[in-house]
This record gives structure tokens, C-alpha cells and sequence, in this order.
């Protein structure tokens, strides 16, 4: 039943459906079909999937990462990653980058990121003489920092789905983030250099330049300090952090940018209600598809048949990774962090890898996804935007999608990488 469940679910991702109803619809006909299960139970899914505290995480990040964004912080970051990087050889390019790597602590969103960037960003990329292949790239698989660097809204769908520590997943994307960004740094380098990219400033501005800026931007770079001293100490929970995060938001742009004006607050919350309510539906119809995995035994004959292959855990690893980064390519990212955190968690942990380890290693393989054809969100977005067709996009990520996926596998062969800040701190 469940293979039918999921063929008759692609089949209407296929034919167009919106991601939310093919889940609802292919679910919604399990029950309605079955002899043995009331279809009353699917629609006590549906609401109880919204009972939960953690979960409440994902609406406050999402808000306060608009806030964040109405509040003036977006236009300080840009200004400090200009300072910071304009000088090197690829200029804006390399802007783009850092942009996403200090965004990560404020949207939590690689898609809200790529947007944002492609409307600031890309037409100034277009005028400094970069491809608009190159410059769709470069935004599009720079804004994956963004969802790896905490506060990541896939990583506490994973860690509420999975019974996983949040704190834990959000301090061991510290390190995997800072490295993805030096990783493409270099690589924009390499190709800028090949083609002649200019910097955007001639030289580096000066360290007093540097210093004003980062004391303009100082408030949205304590931001992510604050998140994770809050859950080490155990000041605040997940949740409490979105709360704080919102609440931190507002008096930011009121009291200290002072342009968080009444116009501006609206329309932070416009955009908020949408995103929310996108996410939001996905979970609840996607639960009764959770259901129906349990109620059929998916993960234990899943994990039976995955430790009856190999159970040596780099061997494990490298399927899994493989298998996701697939996946990640037709399905979208909430959706594949839905439907195999139950069935993949019991798996790692009978095979002895650390569940923190595999999160951020599913996470990133699974939101690299959303930059790569042929239904990457990111990648539409972007590509939409800036009017660029899709294969010359592709062709020109080549380079970046390769540094990252280099990156995932040395993730996954290499646990320390994410669990050495844990473990540390916690």
C-alpha cells in the first residue's frame, strides 16, 4: 500500500499539483480506501500534527527573520560583507557569499535568502559584467549557508521529527557552515580569476572602514551569539528562541536602526503569513502519510533491509548521502525532511551514527536540492528574477554544486566536523 501511496503521490507532483495537496490527496486516499483504518484518523493527524511546542519554533523564526530583514539589518549586512570582501577577485560574487553565511543567523530560509539577494544583488552582478549563469550560481548555491548556519528552520523539523537536540543541531552547523562558505569563496576565486572578474573595490577599504562597519552591524552579528549562549545555558528552549528572536527583531529596527516603521511591520507580517502557512500545511497533511509509514512498519523493514546491505557505517553513509542528494532533486526539501526523518533516525542510530551527526549531513544534502534542476526552488527563484534560462544555470553551477557535495561527503566520513562544537559546549 505504501508504494502505491508513494507512486500515486508523484504521479500528482508530476501532472503540477502543488506540493501540500499531492501529500493531502495521496494520503487523504489511503484512508478513504482502506478497510481497516477510519478516515476520521487522518483528519486527527492533520490537527494533531500542530500540537506541538517545538514546533512552534518554525512560525517565530520565520517572522523574526522578516522582522530582521524590514528592520534595516539585510542592508548593514550587505554594507559589511561589501567592506569585507569587495576587494577580492571576484568582487560582488564573493559578496554574495558572505551575505549568506552573516544571513544565516538572521533568516534561517535559503530560499528567503536567494530572493533577497537576486533582488539586491544580482542587477548590480549583471552591470559589474558577470554571466547571468554565473551570477544566478552564485546566489542560488551560496544561499544553502543560509539553511546550515543556525537558526535553520530544517533543522528543527528534523530535530522535532527525529527526537533529535535542536541545541545540539544548531551549534553543529557552526562549523560545516563556515567551511561551506570558505569552500565557495575559494571556488568563485578559482573562476573569477579564469575570467577576469574584477573586485568591486579596488583595495581592501582599511580596518578602520571594517570597524565602523561591524559596529553598525553589530546588532544583527550578536543576534546568533545570543541564540546559541541562550541554549547552551539553557536560558531559553528552541522555541523560547524564536520568541526572543522576534522580540529582539522589533526592538533592533524600533529603538536601535529605527526603521521599523508601522508599514514596514505589515508588511513583514504579510510575508510571514504566506511563508507560514506554505510550511505549515505541508506538516499537517504530511503527517498522515507519517502515519501510515509507522502503522505499515516502514523503518524497521527499511532499516532491516539497509543493515542486511552493509552495516559498516561509512558504506552506510555514502548510500544514504547518495540516495538524498537524488531525492533532493525532484522532491522539495520540507517534504523529503518529512517523509524520512521517522524511517531514517532509527536506522543511523541502530547502525551507531550519532543522529546530530546525520541531521546536519541530511540537511545540507537534502536543501542542495532546492539549487539543482529539474524542481529546485531556490534555483527558479533566482533564475526567475533575474530572467536567466535554466541551462545556462546549470552549466555554471557545476563548479559550486561539486565544492558542496565534496563537502557532504567529507561531512559524512568525517563526524567531527559537526559534533566537535557540540560536544564541546554541551
Amino acid at each position: 500500500m505504501t508504494i502505491g501511496l508513494t507512486a500515486f503521490f508523484l504521479v500528482l507532483m508530476f501532472l503540477g499539483m502543488p506540493v501540500a495537496f499531492a501529500v493531502g490527496v495521496a494520503s487523504l486516499t489511503f484512508f478513504l480506501t482502506s478497510d481497516t483504518i477510519p478516515a476520521q484518523i487522518g483528519v486527527q493527524r492533520i490537527a494533531s500534527a500542530t500540537q506541538s511546542f517545538p514546533l512552534l519554533a518554525v512560525p517565530l523564526f520565520v517572522l523574526a527573520g522578516n522582522l530582521m530583514n524590514a528592520s534595516g539589518i539585510t542592508d548593514r549586512i550587505i554594507t559589511l560583507a561589501k567592506v569585507m570582501t569587495g576587494w577580492i577577485t571576484g568582487g560582488l560574487a564573493q559578496v554574495a557569499i558572505v551575505v549568506s553565511a552573516l544571513m544565516g543567523g538572521v533568516s534561517g530560509s535559503a530560499v528567503a535568502d536567494a530572493a533577497m539577494e537576486a533582488r539586491i544583488l544580482g542587477p548590480a552582478m549583471l552591470q559589474n559584467g558577470f554571466s547571468r549563469g554565473f551570477t544566478c550560481a552564485v546566489i542560488a548555491v551560496g544561499s544553502l549557508i543560509t539553511a546550515t548556519i543556525p537558526p535553520s528552520i530544517g533543522l528543527i523539523l528534523y530535530g522535532f521529527l527525529g527526537n533529535v537536540s535542536i541545541g545540539k543541531l544548531f551549534i553543529g552547523g557552526v562549523v560545516p557552515g563556515l567551511l561551506m562558505t570558505m569552500l565557495l569563496m575559494g571556488t568563485t576565486w578559482v573562476i573569477a580569476t579564469r575570467r577576469g572578474y574584477k573586485p568591486d573595490n579596488p583595495t581592501f577599504p582599511g580596518v578602520m572602514q571594517l570597524l565602523r562597519e561591524l559596529n553598525h552591524s553589530k546588532w544583527a552579528l550578536l543576534f546568533p551569539v545570543f541564540l546559541v549562549i541562550g541554549i547552551r545555558f539553557g536560558i531559553f528552549t528552541p522555541s523560547e528562541v524564536g520568541a526572543f528572536a522576534v522580540f529582539y527583531a522589533v526592538l533592533v529596527g524600533v529603538f536601535a536602526y529605527r526603521q521599523l516603521n508601522w508599514a514596514r511591520f505589515n508588511e513583514a507580517l504579510r510575508h510571514s503569513v504566506h511563508d507560514i502557512g506554505m510550511i505549515m500545511l505541508i506538516i499537517m497533511l504530511s503527517s498522515m502519510i507519517g502515519y501510515v509509514i509507522s502503522l505499515e512498519q516502514v523503518p524497521a523493514h527499511a532499516a532491516q533491509w539497509i543493515i542486511g546491505v552493509t552495516q559498516d557505517q561509512n558504506l552506510l553513509m555514502a548510500m544514504l548521502v547518495v540516495f538524498i542528494l537524488l531525492l533532493g532533486m525532484f522532491l522539495e526539501s520540507t517534504v523529503i525532511v518529512l517523509l524520512l526523518t521517522p524511517i531514517l533516525v532509527p536506522i543511523v542510530i541502530k547502525a551507531g551514527i550519532d543522529p546530530v551527526h546525520f541531521g546536519l549531513v541530511m540537511m545540507t544534502a537534502t536543501t542542495l536540492g532546492g539549487m539543482t534542476p529539474p524542481v529546485g526552488v531556490a534555483m527558479f527563484t533566482v533564475c526567475g528574477l533575474l530572467k536567466t534560462p535554466i541551462d545556462e544555470y546549470t552549466k555554471e553551477a557545476l563548479p559550486l554544486l561539486a565544492a558542496v557535495i565534496t563537502l557532504i561527503f567529507t561531512m559524512a566520513f568525517v563526524p567531527q566536523i559537526v559534533l566537535f562544537l557540540p560536544n564541546l559546549l554541551m
